[in-house]
C-alpha cells in the first residue's frame, strides 16, 4: 500500500514538474526575464522613463515565463488575450492613438513663434538615414533597415508603426531599441552636446518667444495636416492623429476631447503598446544576432541624430546677425522625445549659466522633431511599404 501511494505520488509529481514553468525554461528564459528586470530597475529605481519602461520591462517578463505550447496564453498564439491586445501593435492601431494623444498635449507656441527651428528638427533626422545606409551595408534587406532607422528618431510609437509596416519579425527588437534610447536621453546626449559646442556658444542667450495668438495656434494644425501630407500623403495615420489632438486642444471648444485625448486615452494605449510590446520579445525570436545588431545600430542612429542638430545649429549661426543667435544646446532636442530632449537642453544650459533658461526654445525643434520622424516614417513607408 505505502509503495502504491508512493508511485502515484511520484508519478503526479512528474507530471505537474512537466507542466510547470520550470521544466520548460531555457537559458534564453532567463536571460530576458533578467533583461525585464533590468528594465524595471531602471523604470522605478533610476526613474528612466518610467511610464513606459515598467510596462515594456513587466511585459518582457510575462512574454517569457515558460509554458507547453497549446495553452492559448501566448502572445503568438492565436486567440490568447495577449494575442488579441497584440494585434493593436501588428495592425499600427496604437500608435496613431498615441500621436493624438500627444498632440492634445503639445503646445506648438515656440516653432509656431519661431518657425526656423522647424530645421533644427528636420535636420536631427539625419540619423534616420544614417542608420538606413548603415543597416543596408551590413547586409539587411531595404524594409528592414528603414524600419531600423526610424530609431534615430528617438520616438517609440512611430518605430512601431513603421516596423509593423516594414519589418513585422523586428518589430520587437526595434520598439525596445527606440524605447530604451528615449528612455537614456539624459544619460546620452549631455556628453555630446558638451564635446561639441564651446563655452562661448553655450552662453549665448537667446531672444524670448513672442506671444503668439490663439488664431496662429488653430490654423497651425490645419495648415500643418494639409502641407504635411499633400507632400508625404502615407504619414497620414500619424500626422493627421497629430495635428487632430492639438487642434481639439487648441480650438477652445472640446476640452473634453482633449483633456481624454491627452490624459486617459494616452495612459490606456501606453499600456497596452508597452505590454504586448514587452510580451512579443520572447526569447526564441529577440535573443539573436539581429536584435543585437540592431540595437547597435540603433545607438548609432540616435548619436548621428544629436549630432546633426547641434551641427546644423552651428551652421546656421553662422548667417544670423548677433542678438539672433541660436544656443547650440537646444540642437538636441531635434530627436523626438518629447520633453525630455528638451529638459536636457535647460539642465546643460542652467549648468553654465544659472539664468539662461532654454526650455521654452527648446521645445520648438523638439515637437518639430515629432512632426519630422512622422514625415521621415512616412518617407520610408512610401518608397519601401
Amino acid at each position: 500500500m505505502n509503495t502504491q501511494i508512493w508511485d502515484f505520488l511520484v508519478q503526479n509529481l512528474t507530471e505537474f514538474y512537466n507542466f510547470t514553468g520550470f521544466a520548460n525554461a531555457t537559458p534564453g528564459h532567463i536571460i530576458m526575464i533578467v533583461i525585464g528586470l533590468f528594465a524595471l530597475y531602471l523604470g522605478i529605481g533610476k526613474k528612466f522613463e518610467p511610464m513606459l519602461l515598467v510596462p515594456i520591462g513587466f511585459g518582457v517578463i510575462i512574454g517569457n515565463i515558460p509554458f507547453l505550447p497549446g495553452m492559448q496564453i501566448g502572445i503568438y498564439e492565436q486567440g490568447s488575450v495577449l494575442n488579441i491586445l497584440y494585434f493593436g501593435v501588428l495592425n499600427g492601431i496604437y500608435p496613431p492613438l498615441i500621436f493624438m494623444g500627444v498632440g492634445a498635449m503639445t503646445d506648438f507656441s515656440s516653432l509656431i513663434s519661431n518657425p526656423k527651428l522647424m530645421l533644427i528638427g528636420a535636420s536631427a533626422q539625419v540619423g534616420i538615414f544614417a542608420a538606413y545606409m548603415m543597416a543596408l551595408q551590413l547586409g539587411y534587406t531595404a524594409s528592414e533597415a528603414g524600419a531600423i532607422g526610424i530609431i534615430g528618431g528617438a520616438d517609440g510609437p512611430t518605430a512601431i508603426f513603421l516596423s509593423s509596416r516594414l519589418a513585422p519579425d523586428l518589430m520587437g527588437a526595434i520598439a525596445i531599441s527606440a524605447y530604451s534610447y528615449m528612455a537614456l536621453v539624459p544619460v546620452i546626449q549631455p556628453p555630446i552636446m558638451k564635446l561639441l559646442t564651446t563655452k562661448k556658444e553655450r552662453l549665448i542667450r537667446m531672444k524670448p518667444p513672442r506671444a503668439v495668438s490663439q488664431t496662429e495656434k488653430i490654423i497651425f494644425p490645419i495648415l500643418g495636416i494639409i502641407v504635411t501630407c499633400f507632400i508625404v500623403p502615407s504619414g497620414l495615420p500619424l500626422l493627421g492623429m497629430l495635428f487632430f489632438g492639438n487642434l481639439l486642444k487648441e480650438s477652445g471648444v472640446t476640452k473634453r476631447l482633449a483633456n481624454t485625448a491627452s490624459n486617459s486615452l494616452i495612459d490606456i494605449v501606453t499600456i497596452l503598446i508597452g505590454l504586448t510590446v514587452g510580451a512579443s520579445t520572447q526569447s526564441t525570436t529577440f535573443l539573436t544576432p539581429k536584435s543585437i545588431i540592431i540595437f547597435g545600430l540603433g545607438a548609432a542612429s540616435f548619436i548621428v541624430a544629436t549630432f546633426g542638430g547641434i551641427l546644423f545649429v552651428k551652421f546656421l549661426n553662422l548667417f544670423l546677425k548677433e542678438g539672433n543667435k541660436i544656443n547650440p544646446l537646444i540642437g538636441n532636442s531635434g530627436v523626438s522625445a518629447v520633453p525630455d530632449a528638451a529638459r536636457v537642453s535647460n539642465e546643460v544650459g542652467l549648468h553654465y549659466d544659472k539664468t539662461n533658461y532654454l526650455l521654452m526654445h527648446a521645445m520648438g525643434p523638439n515637437v518639430a522633431g515629432v512632426i519630422g520622424s512622422a514625415v521621415a516614417a512616412g518617407i520610408l513607408l512610401g518608397f519601401l511599404g
